[in-house]
């Protein structure tokens, strides 16, 4: 099991031999398939199998090995074997998606039947599901899908706008089952297609000790400097998110070196987690690998994943921007000092042992955004590149046996998106039945009253409601069903509606109360998690602001006219560090509380806001200078305090 996935040690059964074998044969399975679909390979030998078939395999491989491996309870002893009711529920998985995998064929010309076999299979797939996702992610999903099934059967008894026709049991159960808007629908097909390729990138990456590449080369360029772990940090989490996407993932993988670094150097422990986390976080949106929410809005949107790639490339630069200043003044603030060089790694050997990794990512980055291929299709050229490329050097030359292991990595990680996307599927197929999106819909609008700023903060609030404690991914899907719609109803592009949903989502991973990120690297650093999760807050300020001001100005999404792009950019980016010094509260020198008030105000000017073009340019102006002066008021008081 590699450090990534030790987070989830815990959950997991040791089992002896043979199923030992077994269960890593599954895993190993998940990953093959997956392989072999996202290149294609059945059309290549001209064999016929429909979509849902390999996605009822998937699913059916994924269920099998979490009934075999993941314990039924926490505090399960290891090693007792799997009890009676597991064997009956992996029995009950094979026949369950079984049955789709073979009988799919004859089922799609009667999808609309509701035969006994149909109904009685589909809740018993309905209770695997639920079950599976209960012991990969606890109760929270588990009661969230209720809800929506049980709206879904008894919508009729709802009051007011939220009474609509119901859906029989049986209607419900078959729906559930066999529809592609329900279990075997867009979540669990880009898991199927897309993101397993994704997992498997990165996994081979490891393998070839690119995980040391990065934290080695983020020290060599700013270890030395003020506050150079904490840089360090920043620099290796967004490296690691443009191969992980996932965010726990990136804490557990980068802070047990980076927390311990930072508080080695004087930063306080709640500081040291909420960078941690911060940091992590944004490698949902750093590109070229966005986590699984990306491909769900490329495929929402039928865009092409480059589209996404680019649209998304800005916001994330401000994001880490905006940190990296954070953590530069928060240093200079406390008289924090770097490494010293002798504790460094040089940057030329460095540089020698990883330049093969430049190799398959540059693969990936022509083939997804030049070459317009399938995602999975690109991720499965970039691992065939990757492996003869770590071969070149014997640093990062792996070994059949982690070659293995990758594979079996990758599978046991896809178990819990298995979870999720089969259990957002559920969601989504009720939310269809019911016809609850438009009941949202209609209480936003109403709420909103015809303005789109007081929709967008709707939007928001609800983002963080929905989103506490639950996968970004399963946020964005709910959101992209029931309010996605009356966003773009108001005249907003599509790509900018979704990709706000999706930071808003992603949000709740460093926003009090449910951080998961937060939870993790406070754990880590073994400080107060609250304490942690506030200076997070804060760190991530521009997460919160920038998606209103792209809504509005779609050149932050790199879509206009280049002239316009460029003197947008550069006066957010100006705006941007404005809104780090007021919000970190130092700038040569400590910053008072109405100057970092004028400074915090001055920087939203710079940012496009939705006034007309001949209003926003005053704003800007009067942004600029009112910004300006504060920085060489504060220049003058920093030389004071020196001569002094």
């Amino acid at each position: 099991m590699t450090d990534d996935t030790a987070e989830n040690a815990g959950k997991f059964r040791v089992h002896a031999e043979p199923l030992a074998t077994v269960v890593r044969t599954l895993y190993f399975l998940l990953t093959v398939t997956g392989i072999l679909w996202a290149g294609e390979i059945q059309n290549k030998i001209g064999i016929a199998i429909f979509r849902e078939q390999y996605l009822a395999l998937m699913l059916g491989l994924g269920l099998v090995a979490i009934f075999l491996g993941v314990k039924a309870r926490t505090r399960e002893p290891a090693g007792i074997g799997v009890p009676w009711h597991d064997w009956l529920a992996v029995v009950a998985s094979v026949v369950v998606t079984g049955y789709v995998v073979v009988r799919y064929p004859v089922l799609i010309t009667e999808i609309g039947s509701t035969a006994p076999d149909r109904w009685a299979l589909g809740g018993i797939a309905v209770l695997l599901v639920l079950e599976a996702t209960r012991r990969m992610l606890g109760w929270i999903l588990i009661w969230l899908a209720i809800v929506f099934i049980l709206y879904a059967r008894f919508s009729y008894l709802m009051p007011g706008i939220f009474n609509a026709p119901s859906s029989d049991w049986d209607r419900l159960g078959a729906y559930l089952y066999l529809d592609t808007n329900a279990i075997l629908g867009l979540p669990l097909t880009v898991m199927a297609e897309i993101v397993i390729a994704f997992i498997l990138f990165g996994r081979m990456l490891y393998a070839m000790n690119a995980d040391k590449f990065l934290t080695d080369a983020s020290l060599a360029l700013m270890g030395r400097y003020r506050g150079g772990p904490a840089k360090v940090a920043v620099g290796a989490s967004s490296l690691f998110g443009t191969i992980s996407g996932s965010v726990v993932s990136n804490v557990v993988m980068d802070g047990p070196i980076t927390i311990p670094m930072m508080i080695r150097t004087g930063y306080t422990p709640p500081m040291a987690a909420a960078i941690e986390a911060v940091a992590s976080t944004g490698g949902q949106i750093m590109p070229p690998v966005m986590g699984i929410t990306a491909f769900l809005i490329a495929d929402w949107l039928g865009l092409p994943y480059g589209d996404v790639v680019i649209a998304a490339t800005l916001p994330a630069i401000f994001y880490y921007v905006a940190l990296f200043v954070q953590v530069d003044l928060e240093a200079a603030k406390n008289g924090l000092v770097g490494l010293p060089r002798a504790q460094l790694p040089a940057i030329l050997p460095v540089l020698r042992r990883g330049w093969v990794f430049i190799l398959p990512i540059a693969v990936l980055i022509y083939t997804l955004i030049v070459l317009a291929w399938e995602p999975g299709r690109a991720a499965i050229a970039a691992v065939i590149v990757a492996i003869p490329a770590g071969m070149m050097t014997p640093e990062t030359r792996p070994t059949w046996r982690k070659l293995l292991d990758a594979m079996c990595d990758t599978g046991q990680s896809v178990l819990e998106l298995v979870a999720i996307t089969a259990v957002a599927g559920l969601v989504i197929g009720a939310l269809q039945l019911s016809g609850l999106a438009f009941g949202l819909s209609l209480i936003l609008v109403t709420l909103a009253q015809g303005n789109l700023l007081v929709l967008l903060v709707l939007t928001a609030a609800l983002c963080f409601v929905l989103g506490m404690g639950m996968p970004t991914a399963v946020i964005y899907i709910l959101l992209a069903v029931l309010v996605a719609p009356t966003l773009t109803d108001f005249g907003i592009l599509p790509i900018a509606a979704h990709l706000f949903l999706f930071y808003f989502g992603m949000l709740s991973m460093i926003t009090p109360p449910m951080c998961l990120a937060t939870f993790a690297a406070a754990t880590i650093a073994r400080c107060d998690f609250w304490s942690a999760g506030w200076a997070g807050t804060r760190l991530g300020i521009v997460a919160y602001i920038i998606p209103f001001f792209f809504v509005f100005h779609p050149e932050l999404l790199m879509i206009g006219k280049p002239f316009e792009i460029v003197l947008t950019v550069l006066s957010a980016l100006v705006g941007v560090m404005f809104v780090a010094a007021a919000c970190a509260g130092y700038q040569f020198a400590p910053i008072g509380a109405a100057n970092r008030a004028m400074l915090f105000i001055a920087g939203l000017c710079l940012i496009p806001s939705p006034l007309d073009s001949m209003l926003w340019l005053a704003v800007n102006i009067g942004g600029l200078a009112v910004g300006i002066v504060i920085m060489l008021w504060q220049y003058r008081s920093g030389a004071r305090a020196l001569a002094q």
